[in-house]
């Protein structure tokens, strides 16, 4: 058994089988994986990377199990899986996850093809371990999946707790041994008993809260924008260039491979985002001003392009100047959730009037993008208002870009 200081949780323990996995190679890849990605543009303590949030996914992630009451076998399975859960992250993390579904066809957290052969697929057969039954805890389709893959499972509890101590945003308060102490374990998945509904509340405060504070930051989001759009770039236009190579690569390989790329844009935008000399806002508009659900009806970097050529047409800039930037809409939070109420188990909305005014909140928090060079941004603001048939802002709607 050996004991890991950790600056979040204390100390972390971590058995001989779990110290293999540490040290193989896709695991120690994580140390170079920032967890952020560029929020550290703006914070500049959130240097924090995937290894220290999965040793804290995984340290939670045996808390619960014991109050669960799992046996040694069904423990070992989901703090295994806590602890393989982001492997398959690209570089700097969610950054890349839309080049990932675009050219290689999988998402993050379809790790088969790095658990099933190789180094891990060698310890988890020495431990008597299914590394299938390990990728279906990851991808949520297991009966303990909602430990790790719920509303209010692990890692959330991991990441919103580590990402508020290094970013120094003091909204990521969340009581995770409460919630966990109050988590039963239901034929739906994680449930909570009544008493655990305050601290539900707070986690799901705190998702909300950090959300345009540090999740969705406008410098984060530009400097996100101009990377995908090199990375894509690199990969459709450069002789050579293997997306399933690239978005194996850790931060500072991928970063330095766009920075000498032999194409002059993605030089330039890596080039910028890595000197913070970064594209500013043309137009930032909430779903209120733009018709968001027909935007997002064919999401992706390759729709986003489109949209930006359009845009750079009209403004008569160059395309590679124009960026355009469609978050996800927000899911509604914590529908699968339930909650224990004396005999019965009923929706956590039912018992939560909090429920429905975050999620009317995290709604009015998105906003559509239009970013581009400083010396492009009146033109480009204007096309992007009439290509996008922006509406008019209300005199509480203007915002004061800089």
């Amino acid at each position: 058994m050996k004991i890991i200081k950790d600056p979040v949780h204390g100390y972390v323990e971590a058995d001989e089988p779990m110290l293999r996995l540490l040290d193989s190679g896709v695991v120690q890849r994580l140390r170079h994986v920032t967890q952020l990605g560029f929020a550290n543009l703006v914070y500049p303590g959130a240097n924090h990377t995937r290894f220290e949030h999965s040793l804290g996914a995984m340290h939670l992630a045996g808390i619960m199990c014991r109050e669960l009451g799992l046996d040694g076998e069904e423990t070992r399975l989901v703090t295994t899986a806590a602890l393989l859960h982001d492997i398959g992250h690209g570089p700097f993390s969610h950054v890349t996850e839309p080049v990932m579904e675009e050219f290689v066809g999988r998402k993050h957290h379809q790790i088969g093809y790095l658990v099933r052969e190789g180094a891990i697929a060698a310890i988890l057969e020495a431990e008597g371990i299914d590394p299938a039954e390990v990728c279906a805890v990851v991808a949520g389709e297991h009966r303990f999946a909602s430990i790790i893959h719920g509303s209010l499972d692990v890692d959330r509890m991991d990441y919103l707790m580590r990402d508020a101590h290094y970013t120094g945003v003091p909204y990521g308060t969340v009581d995770a041994h409460r919630l966990i102490r109050c988590s039963v374990l239901a034929e739906s998945g994680i449930a909570l008993r009544e008493s655990g509904i305050n601290a539900a509340e707070s986690l799901l405060i705190a998702r909300t809260l950090m959300r345009p504070a540090v999740y969705f930051h406008h410098v984060s989001r530009i400097a996100t924008s101009m990377f995908v759009h090199a990375l894509r770039e690199e990969v459709l236009t450069v002789p050579g260039a293997n997306a399933r190579e690239l978005v194996r690569m850790d931060d500072a390989a991928c970063m330095e491979r766009l920075k000498h790329s032999p194409s002059p844009i993605v030089r330039d935008l890596a080039s910028r985002v890595y000197a913070r000399d970064l594209y500013k806002r043309a137009l930032y508009v909430g779903e209120d001003r733009v018709n968001a659900a027909a935007l997002r009806q064919d999401p992706g970097p390759a729709r986003e392009r489109e949209i930006a050529r359009d845009i750079a047409g009209v403004a008569g800039v160059p395309v590679a100047k124009v960026l355009v930037d469609i978050p996800p809409l927000p899911r509604a939070l914590s529908m699968e959730v339930r909650v224990r109420n004396g005999h019965a188990m009923v929706d956590i909305e039912e018992v939560s009037p909090l429920i429905g005014t975050l999620n009317d909140t995290r709604r009015q928090q998105w906003r559509l993008g239009v970013y581009t060079a400083p010396e492009h941004r009146q033109a480009v603001e204007q096309a992007a208002t009439e290509v996008l048939r922006v509406k008019r802002a209300t005199k509480q709607d203007k915002l004061v870009v800089t």
